[in-house]
């Protein structure tokens, strides 16, 4: 290898560099790949092979090795890219031609039809009508027998959907031998695939996500319409091979939190070379207010004669329904044929579809928990995107893509919120077998475990419970109204004074953040591909009378940032020590919200978004529309808490009522934080436009910001007012005059504020500067009111409570009414961040 610099390109010599010379810099450049001045120089002493080279030589080399590094990693992405989308083009091809043939039947089905209706009509012919009829039904049934002669391709079966007799019905009659479970086995699969490639099933396509995702994208997801149980689909690119795929998600209970146990109870191959299993679920109850399901199926895993991989499973009934194990904590529930299939393209690229298909008998349930049990939505979003989502995070650390804040493992993360969330779930759970005995009360349910033994009080004291004698679980379920479960849980993370029932000054709570996952690309804590977020936070002086002070917590959080329909959001947290190895149990607590969301019809998935009716024809005058707050007016969501504590022998029932006492107390405190919440979403401007005028007034902002920097407010939806209120920059309006006032501002803008409708316009506009941003906030001012709007660069705001929030960027601009004049000034804030 040789390179030239500057002063060789006078002399018209090259550096020649020797193995060895090569083999120290290569050793220097793996631990510094762009040394200092003072470096290099240090480097020519540490390394006397490189006696002969001058650093300013060693700069080019270094120079020149990044470039190639860069150079490799691009061609590397492009070479990913490239065979993402070489699958991706051959798997629209494949759908294409299903379509093809799917409309040339129809067409085909049409002109027999159409044959048939024209010899009714004709009346008197010739022939009798009824044997006209008869015979076009003869010709047409002629023609489909063609047709389907015609295509006897692998896939013939799959596009065509399950024939009527293939049905699989819980009263079918078969045998336990391997011949029967294989025959059901081989129907299974038949159903399956007929759901994978979208013919058995009325999907209907989730809003808001892509028909067809790109190559770096997770994947695309839709639901069932109508039809037995719920079920949804989705779709995704991963650069891991088929079999690794499948190890991978047959092992549901590392990537599902809410899948306690999975055990394969038999074993046999098939004579085609499969594999069929006898295989017991558990699943996790997400509330305390009903049992936890678990599922007695068959599993097949077979290699298609495409190659493809496919693994089907479904519940075994009947005959079948002898699970070698039962436990009285859990309500049986039916699996439909659902499955995965696995398609391997070229560049070690594996194309996924997952079915998810159950029946989880929700009139078992409480009647307000009923849509939890029903919502093919909550099943996409808990279950079904959560095997791609996992999937992708897997490819993506295989590759070296994945950057964690302060070099963690995300491995070791992964396993962190996997103990704790399945910690939480195993405190609202509190199932017998486990040693938990549960007291129901009216509010607050108390669960007790005697049987962990010490190795919990190790994790929340040690010595100190020299005389341990369990843990205590104090919990409680609640029904919430008109509150985004992201909104209530952001909220509940960033203010935790306002409900633990201490006084939390800012500065004694420090946070780690030592989650959240990033691309190569980008900053990982700009592009947060899964958004979980594990954080170690120091309650300094905290304590409660049942926690130690200085408490140190573990804390996971998740769905804060998704506002996606259905997506649970959930707060837990777990006092740790250092010293504790990793086979201790934790002891989280925290909080889970779920909306009760009852699945998306096709009138509502047809329907536009409208706010102008709603808002004209408001008889009370009293609420924003249900469409402009986002999920309706009447959006409900059940929130479970639950809270464990290490008790000692002696104090075991003063221990019981401080903590059944704790949880109202909380109760108490987010039911009142989420009333508060409730107001950003429903409760009318008191000041500035009238609220029969908030939809004129928002389409005023979003023309102007088009007029003012000629791009449109939102690409998608250019007129749309509720995209505007659920837009994620905080957007504020304000009086353009001597001494500004608020008037106005969407959801993201009162949130950012700390405010509410009602108390906006009584917000001092210089209350909400530091003083460093004092010095140029009328300048800004003047340049917007000068030059009609402007940009702005990152900075600090205060709430109304005080806070600081950050912020990358803002821009600002003047808006105009109908006639041309100036109503007020709109400002905008992107990437905006309380600092608690």
């Amino acid at each position: 290898m040789k390179v030239k610099d500057k002063s060789d390109f006078d002399t018209g010599k090259y550096i020649r560099y020797t193995p060895e010379q090569v083999e120290a810099l290569e050793r220097v450049y793996h631990e510094c790949p762009k040394p200092s001045s003072i470096r290099r120089q240090q480097i020519v002493r540490d390394y006397p092979v490189l006696g002969n080279i001058e650093p300013r030589q060693i700069k080019v080399w270094f120079q020149n090795r990044r470039c190639r590094e860069k150079q490799r990693k691009e061609t590397s992405r492009l070479q990913s890219v490239n065979s993402s989308l070489t699958a991706m083009n051959k798997i629209i091809m494949e759908e294409n031609e299903r379509l093809t043939k799917h409309s040339s039947q129809l067409a085909l089905e049409n002109q027999c039809l159409r044959q048939q209706l024209q010899q009714i009509r004709s009346g008197g012919g010739a022939a009798d009508p009824d044997k006209k009829s008869a015979a076009a039904a003869d010709r047409f049934n002629d023609q489909q027998s063609a047709l389907a002669l015609a295509d006897r391709s692998p896939d013939s079966e799959v596009t065509g959907g399950v024939p009527q007799h293939l049905a699989i019905t819980p009263q079918s009659p078969r045998d336990s031998s391997p011949a029967g479970l294989l025959s059901i086995a081989e129907e299974t699969l038949n159903s399956f695939l007929a759901k994978a490639t979208g013919t058995a099933v009325d999907w209907i396509q989730i809003p808001g996500m892509k028909a067809c995702p790109g190559p770096d994208s997770i994947g695309t997801a839709a639901i069932s319409h109508a039809g037995a149980g719920i079920a949804a689909r989705a779709w995704g690119l991963v650069e891991l091979e088929p079999i690794r795929v499948a190890e991978i998600l047959k092992d549901r209970p590392s990537w599902l939190w809410d899948c306690r146990r999975l055990e394969v109870v038999g074993s046999f191959p098939t004579p085609n070379g499969g594999t069929l299993e006898l295989v017991y679920t558990q699943m996790y109850a997400p509330t305390t207010l009903a049992p936890a399901r678990d599922f007695w199926t068959l599993r097949y895993t077979i290699f298609l004669e495409d190659r493809s991989l496919a693994v089907c499973e479904r519940s075994l009934t009947g005959i079948h329904n002898k699970p070698a194990i039962k436990n009285g904590d859990f309500e049986r529930a039916e699996m439909l044929p659902s499955g995965f299939l696995i398609r391997p393209y070229e560049g070690g690229v594996s194309s996924i579809h997952v079915v998810d298909h159950w029946d989880l008998e929700s009139w078992k349930v409480l009647e307000v928990l009923r849509p939890l049990y029903e919502s093919s939505v909550i099943l996409a979003q808990r279950v079904t995107l959560g095997a791609l989502h996992h999937l992708k995070r897997i490819s993506q650390e295989s590759s070296g893509e994945v950057l964690m804040r302060g070099g963690q493992q995300p491995a070791a993360l992964r396993a962190f919120s996997h103990r704790i969330a399945r910690g939480f779930n195993d405190a609202v759970n509190a199932f017998a077998e486990d040693g938990w005995t549960s007291d129901g009360g009216d509010d607050v349910t108390i669960s007790i475990n005697t049987a962990l033994g010490a190795k919990a009080a190790g994790a929340q004291g040690g010595d100190r419970f020299c005389a341990f004698g369990g843990i205590l679980c104090a919990k409680s379920s609640m029904l919430l109204q008109n509150v985004p479960a992201a909104t209530l849980i952001r909220f509940l993370r960033e203010h935790r004074s306002e409900w633990a029932g201490v006084n939390i000054a800012s500065d004694s709570v420090s946070t780690l953040k030592i989650g959240g996952y990033g691309t190569s690309k980008g900053n990982a804590d700009e592009e947060c591909l899964f958004p979980e977020l594990l954080e170690v936070i120091k309650m300094e002086g905290y304590g409660n009378g049942m926690l130690p002070k200085d408490t140190v917590l573990l804390q996971l959080c998740t769905g804060y940032e998704d506002t996606a329909s259905g997506t649970c959001a959930q707060l837990v947290f777990a006092p740790v020590d250092p010293a504790v190895s990793n086979d201790i149990p934790l002891l989280p607590s925290g909080f889970r919200v779920i909306p009760l969301d009852n699945g998306l019809d096709a009138s509502a998935l047809s329907r536009t978004l409208d706010l102008t009716s709603t808002l004209e024809g408001s008889a009370d005058g009293g609420k924003f529309p249900d469409d402009f707050s986002g999920s309706g007016g009447n959006m409900r969501s059940v929130l479970t808490m639950a809270f464990q504590f290490v008790f000692e022998a002696h104090n075991r029932e003063e221990i019981i009522a401080s903590a059944r006492q704790y949880v109202r107390n909380v109760m108490v405190s987010v039911q009142s934080i989420a009333m508060a919440l409730a107001s950003y979403r429903l409760s009318p401007p008191q000041q500035g436009p009238k609220q029969q005028e908030a939809k004129i007034f928002a389409l005023q902002i979003m023309r102007s910001y088009r007029a003012s920097f000629n791009v449109e407010f939102n690409e998608s939806q250019p007129e749309s007012t509720d995209a505007f209120w659920h837009d994620k920059n905080a957007i504020l309006c304000c009086t353009w005059k001597a001494i500004p006032e608020f008037i106005f501002a969407n959801r993201a803008g009162l949130e950012m504020m700390e405010t509410t409708w009602r108390d906006l316009h009584s917000l001092p506009y210089e209350r909400t500067f530091d003083a460093t941003g004092r010095e140029t906030a009328y300048s800004d001012f003047a340049q917007v009111i000068h030059q009609g709007y402007a940009y702005l660069h990152g900075g600090i705001r205060l709430s109304s409570k005080g806070h600081p929030v950050t912020y990358d960027r803002a821009m600002a601009w003047k808006v105009f009414d109908d006639d041309g004049a100036v109503v007020c000034i709109a400002f905008m804030f992107t990437d905006w961040s309380i600092v608690a």
